[in-house]
């Protein structure tokens, strides 16, 4: 039954996680005229290149799914790294903004660069961006992981 618990955690974190997430997408695009559509094939087009703008829904919902799929994984790290550094747990705003920091270098110092080599940082944008990893999601992860953390300790 332990397992559950891990998987109410990871479950549940990375849904809010991508929702927080692509909701900000969402509202972003909104504002620069970029529609929802174009905007979740632009995520899929780090893993299919310019083609993915030519898919349709289909590629649409791979750049969804990806971006799910990536939550999910940032919160599964996340996950396993508090069960060796007990800070995680113990100290959830602290360590959420700083994960949430990581998780802003991880995305826009190496992974955006790599699947889009014109990919540019601009102030604006990265100081967006940060506050974005920081409150949508390092924040909500660590508080959600805290969470379930305790049910589980508390019904041990």
């Amino acid at each position: 039954m332990k397992n559950s618990g891990a998987f109410r955690a990871i479950f549940t974190a990375g849904l809010v996680v991508g929702v927080l997430d692509i909701s900000s997408a969402f509202v972003i695009w909104w504002q620069r005229e970029v529609g929802v559509r174009r905007g979740l094939q632009g995520i899929a087009a780090g893993l299919l290149g310019a083609n993915s703008y030519e898919g349709g829904l289909l590629t649409a919902g791979l750049g969804l799914a990806l971006h799910f799929f990536v939550a999910f994984v940032v919160v599964s790290i996340f996950y396993l790294a508090r069960r060796k550094i007990e800070f995680l747990t113990s100290h959830p705003v602290v360590s959420g903004t700083l994960y949430g920091i990581g998780v802003y270098i991880v995305m826009y110092w190496f992974v955006l660069p790599t699947a889009f080599p014109t990919f540019r940082h601009r102030l604006w944008n990265e100081l967006l961006a940060v506050a974005i990893h920081i409150s949508l999601i390092g924040l909500p992860c660590a508080l959600i992981v805290r969470h379930y953390s305790q049910q589980t300790r508390q019904s041990s």
